[in-house]
């Protein structure tokens, strides 16, 4: 009897356990890298910023998300900081905190495999012209109707998703893409499948956005390196900039901080990248496999507004940032730059008040940054959407959030 009452006080007390938690989530104060301040002091409306409470409050309400971390920057300084609603919801209800860790999904692509690019051309180890066979012989030229080969493509093509490669493999399911290439694949392997596959136009011709060009370019950068795109952004770009929660494959310590994805044969995937080729290739690839905390993007996102440097550390070249977050002159129906989105179909997340130098890029499991040179203004907005049955949506979400924090500007 005991035993019976106890469990029912313990059953009793769990929603006021959770809720307590959700409290201290939202209330806590962790360091960051960035200095915190008054959104007042940096010429933003508190009052407007507060907004994105009642918008994500509503949105978990309606099921559209579990929870979420959002940071807003303005001239170097956090004027916004804010947990929500759960980090997951089985096998238990768990507390979203601000340091929590997220699979990026293709946030990857301008984190870590875009600049990596971008610091291999800068110390003349490769050049964008460059054909992407020169690092791939197998790699396939479009043919027209006739079987006549066009152009080769280049690496800007890949960059800017203009190469006529398709967006991903025949099948996203996981089973099906293992039933096909098997329980693991070395990316050498998988690129050459990749090389062979038929190109939708000629290159610079047609915009797809297609991961696997960006898989393509991590097997690039270790042809060039010997170095995984995973070891070559962490000691160029990750450890310069001390993110020290910023890495492919989390290390066993820090998989409780991270948030988990989708339940996938009963467990939810935590520490263990969602995007089924990334998977394949053991948790390392181009297109997606990072993990990152809010805090640590805040330093990416503050080293590109501060054209490559951060603390007196420099990643890029001033020009480098420029080339890389402007709609590429060759490919300007793209509306694409070289890692960055500016104006292509998928650019929704910047909203509709941020002028046409913002840029961004999203992620599928529910990650997505914005930044704006203009304003200053950096916006980073974390969730995993897909965390239960991958049935979340926040496309519009994405853009509504924006708004608000570009309304939120008062002086420039």
């Amino acid at each position: 009897m005991a035993a019976k009452k106890e469990a029912a006080m313990s059953s009793r007390k769990a929603p006021i356990l959770i809720l307590v938690a959700l409290l201290l989530a939202g209330m806590s104060c962790q360091k960051t890298r960035l200095p915190s301040g008054q959104a007042s002091e940096s010429g933003m409306s508190q009052d407007q910023l507060n907004r994105i409470d009642v918008i994500l409050k509503e949105a978990i309400r309606r099921g559209e998300i579990p929870g979420a971390v959002v940071v807003v920057g303005r001239k170097g300084k956090v004027v916004y900081r804010r947990a929500f609603g759960l980090s997951q919801v089985v096998p238990q209800a768990l507390p979203m905190a601000k340091d929590m860790i997220f699979d990026l999904a293709s946030l990857t692509k301008p984190v870590a495999t875009a600049p990596s690019i971008m610091i291999l051309a800068e110390q003349g180890r490769l050049s964008l012209t460059e054909k992407v066979k020169d690092y791939v012989p197998e790699f396939e030229p479009y043919l027209d109707e006739t079987g006549k080969p066009g152009e080769d493509a280049r690496l800007w093509h890949l960059l800017t998703h203009t190469s006529g490669l398709p967006p991903y493999l025949s099948s996203t399911d996981p089973a099906e893409l293992e039933k096909m290439l098997g329980p693991s694949i070395a990316t050498a392997d998988l690129v050459a499948i990749i090389a062979k596959l038929k190109k939708s136009d000629p290159p610079g011709k047609a915009f797809h956005y297609s991961c696997l060009g960006y898989i393509t370019l991590a097997h690039i950068i270790r042809q060039i390196t010997g170095q995984t795109v995973a070891q070559f952004a962490a000691e160029h770009i990750f450890r310069p900039l001390r993110l020290e929660h910023t890495f492919y494959n989390p290390p066993a310590a820090f998989k409780d901080k991270c948030v988990p994805t989708q339940v996938l044969d009963g467990n939810p995937l935590r520490g263990i990248v969602h995007d089924p080729l990334a998977r394949l290739q053991g948790g390392v690839s181009g297109n997606a496999g990072l993990f990152s905390t809010a805090d640590d993007l805040a330093v990416f996102c503050q080293m590109i507004l501060n054209k490559g440097t951060f603390e007196g550390k420099k990643i890029l070249s001033p020009l480098t940032v420029e080339r890389m977050t402007e709609v590429y002159p060759q490919a300007a129906f793209a509306g694409y730059g070289l890692g960055w989105d500016l104006d292509s179909d998928y650019s929704t997340n910047g909203g509709d008040l941020f002028g046409p130098r913002s840029f961004g890029h999203t992620g599928y499991t529910g990650t997505s940054m914005w930044i704006d040179p203009e304003t200053d203004i950096f916006l980073i907005f974390l969730t995993n959407r897909i965390h239960p049955d991958d049935k979340g949506s926040i496309v519009a979400l994405r853009s509504r959030l924006a708004n608000v924090v570009a309304a939120a500007l008062l002086t420039k």
